[in-house]
Order: C-alpha cells, then structure tokens, then sequence
C-alpha cells in the first residue's frame, strides 16, 4: 500500500465515547478518504443503511442500540460488509457472541493504533482484490454483489429492463453484444418482434446516468462498456 490517500473503500466507526471516537476519525482521516461517525448503534445503522460503508468498526457498549445489535441487524440484510468489533476485556461474553456474526477481527480497548492501521491495511487490500465492485469513473461503480450502480454514497435509481441491459454489458467489459444480443436476453425469444429502435432507446436513457463515452457502438458489432 502507498502513502495515498484511499478513496475507493470507505470506513464507518460507530462509538460512543466523544475522546475515543474523535481520535479515531482523525487518525483514519489520514488514510481515508471517507470516514463516517456514529455516536450509538442506532445512528450507526442509519449511516449505514444511507453510506453503504465497506468496513465498519464499532464498539460492543453503546447507549440506544448497542454494538452487537446493531451488527446483527446488519447481518440480517447483508453478510458482505467488513466489520471490526471494539471491545472491553470485561465484556468476552459479548464478544464471543459477536464472534459468531461474522467478524473480519476484533480490538481490545486501549487500541493499539499501530495494530488497528495494519487491519485496515490488510483489508483494503482484501477489498480490492474481491472486485466486488467495478469502477466506471472515480466516482460511479457497479456493486457486483448487490446488483446496484453507484455514485460515490448515492445509489443510482436503474429501472427493470435498463439494470437487466447493464449487467449484461457488466458481465464482459469491452465486448461489444450486438442489438439483437441485447433485444432477446431483454425479451426472450419469441416474445416481441425484434426492434432496434427500442434498444437505442434504452442506450440512450442509460447512457444520461453514466459517464460520458462509457458505452459506446462499435460499428457493425454493437454496443459495449469501455473500461481502460
């Protein structure tokens, strides 16, 4: 890992303690670019329920929602998210619970910063080896794993038939799937009368929400995602 700041995986600490909670976000700052705070379990689930973040840390005793509730609210939708546990030596049975949710590892309190920027490392690292998601500029990626297209924290709205044509274009960067390729994994075979018109018409409503010259024609073959 360089000394760059990271800007594709972005970080949520969920911890009550103000002294605790604003070092930990200055002292992430310097490698994060994106770092969220959550003073109890409850904002935490909301921050990330709306940032989607890719790894969490989080401390086991909270007011309104404690640690090891909210992870397990968490679980119950998603099993993906990188999630790091902040724990007390008086609180193993809490932990030995936590444990059973899935934990990337967990962090006795005091926290070694040293040991703490060695995780974290280690999982971006890990993060961007999975590919879960493809970037299509610096801020616009593909969740593979969710099925969703983003912009940075904000989830880009695809309708049925316009996300149906943008993982088939996901599934094979700069390869060019001819119209009627594109018409009958829409359709079916049978369905519909075929009709390129109504396939640059969709090309053209998805290209409004992506970057510029992502997807592109290639002549005689059809239409592709461009990734360099």
């Amino acid at each position: 890992m360089n000394s760059e700041l990271i800007e594709d995986i972005s970080i949520l600490i969920t911890e009550d303690e103000s002294e605790l909670r604003e070092y930990l976000r200055e002292y992430l700052q310097i490698f994060f670019k994106k770092v969220y705070v959550a003073k109890c379990g409850h904002e935490g689930y909301i921050q990330y329920l709306e940032k989607r973040p890719d790894i969490i840390l989080s401390d086991i005793n909270m007011p309104n929602l404690d640690g090891l509730s909210m992870v397990k609210r968490i679980r119950e939708r998603d099993t993906e998210t990188d999630i790091i546990i902040m724990s007390a030596h008086s609180e193993q049975e809490k932990l030995l619970q936590a444990i059973e949710l899935g934990l990337v590892t967990y962090l006795i309190k005091p926290i070694n910063s040293q040991k703490l920027k060695d995780v974290l490392l280690n999982l971006v690292d890990k993060l961007r080896a999975s590919k879960k998601r493809i970037y299509l500029s610096q801020e616009i990626f593909w969740d593979k794993t969710s099925s969703t297209l983003w912009n940075s924290e904000k989830q880009i709205s695809l309708k049925e038939k316009e996300l149906m044509l943008f993982k088939l274009l996901c599934s094979k960067t700069n390869h060019a799937f001819t119209a009627e390729n594109i018409f009958y994994h829409l359709y079916g075979e049978g369905e519909k009368e075929f009709s390129e018109y109504s396939i640059t018409s969709f090309i053209k409503r998805l290209r409004a929400k992506l970057p510029e010259n992502l997807i592109q024609n290639e002549y005689g073959l059809g239409y592709k995602i461009v990734l360099k």
